[in-house]
């Protein structure tokens, strides 16, 4: 028979593992008998784990929640995931919870044995961030935890939606609050955190950005989800980012003297097709047409616009501001 930490500790990762046990069946699994089973289950009860018994002919044990966070019990590869998964939140999340992650990757790591610690010293991370004029804005847990936890029990949302502090992708106009949504989805977008909700108001869907809510109290009514637009979430946040259901609001078809391979590497949005050794066709969209225009320049090659036409009044304007920014003046 296994000594009595050991069983503590075997009889603790089967109630992990699976909602319900039998009685018998754990008695099986440890070798031991039931009463055994029943006077180790009053010790992990005294340690903080809340284990509830359930009767009837295969009656038996379940961890269930409680008040207090009691010791956890993980398997290597588990304290690895959970080791990694709090580097990683404590980089590169945007949720506002670097402190909070580096603290509890902190307390992971200590309790670990030695082989898991080297392990976890080794994976080292470091976040970085595109430049840019302004760090990325972050948002307090507290207010992910609020919009996830209205999206799970389907209640109307009430929130005050502010300015932001640099500008970017989102509701596409920032109203007067409160502002009233059922929230459908909380998803991340390019660093940044947006809740995908139908606006009571204005009886459309739209996208807000986390770090402008406040959300408000009590929560609204509860309501019967919709059915998004295509019916996949992923679809509809990237056709919203990219301009709307019908993609970019500029598209545009060219030839350029470049080989496919070459284009394609720095292309991450267009269609790329390959015409021959040195030749491609690119099909690319972008917000404006001088910016399409501009965007499809940067390519240190011969280009043929195939369409449409404003594309082509596009490269005409650039090279009229090109020209005149080489001109010498005095």
């Amino acid at each position: 028979m296994p000594k009595t930490s050991a069983r503590l500790l075997s009889l603790l990762s089967l109630l992990q593992a699976r909602r319900d046990w039998p009685g018998a069946l754990l008695a099986e699994r440890l070798d031991v008998s039931p009463r055994t089973v029943r006077r180790d289950v009053d010790r992990l009860r005294e340690l903080g784990y809340p284990i509830v018994a359930f009767k009837g002919p295969d009656g038996g044990y379940r961890l269930d929640a409680g008040a207090e966070l009691p010791p956890l019990l993980f398997d290597d590869e588990q304290a690895v995931a959970l080791a990694i998964a709090l580097q990683i939140a404590a980089t590169a999340t945007g949720a506002g919870i670097d402190e909070a992650a580096a603290r509890a990757l902190n307390t992971v790591r200590q309790v670990m044995p030695a082989r898991l610690r080297r392990r976890i010293d080794t994976f080292q991370v470091t976040a970085v961030e595109r430049p840019a004029a302004r760090p990325g804005p972050q948002v307090g847990g507290g207010v992910l935890m609020a919009l996830s936890a209205a999206v799970h029990t389907c209640e109307v949302l009430r929130f005050d939606y502010g300015p932001a502090s640099s500008p970017g992708l989102g509701d596409d106009a920032v109203g007067d609050p409160p502002r009233r949504v059922q929230p459908h989805h909380l998803v991340i977008w390019d660093g940044r955190w947006y809740l995908v909700a139908w606006d009571l108001d204005r009886e459309d869907w739209r996208t807000f950005r986390a770090d402008r809510i406040t959300p408000r109290t009590p929560s609204g009514p509860r309501f019967t989800p919709r059915e998004l637009p295509g019916g996949d979430v992923t679809a509809f946040v990237a056709g919203r980012f990219l301009g709307g259901a019908g993609g970019w609001p500029c598209r545009g078809e060219v030839i350029l003297g470049a080989p496919a391979a070459d284009v394609s590497r720095y292309t991450r949005d267009g269609v790329v097709e390959e015409l021959g050794p040195n030749r491609c066709r690119l099909v690319l969209g972008s917000w404006s047409w001088t910016g399409l225009a501009a965007a499809v320049g940067r390519f240190d090659a011969e280009i043929e616009v195939v369409g449409p036409a404003e594309l082509k009044d596009a490269f005409a304007r650039l090279a009229r501001r090109y020209a005149g920014a080489a001109t010498v003046r005095s």
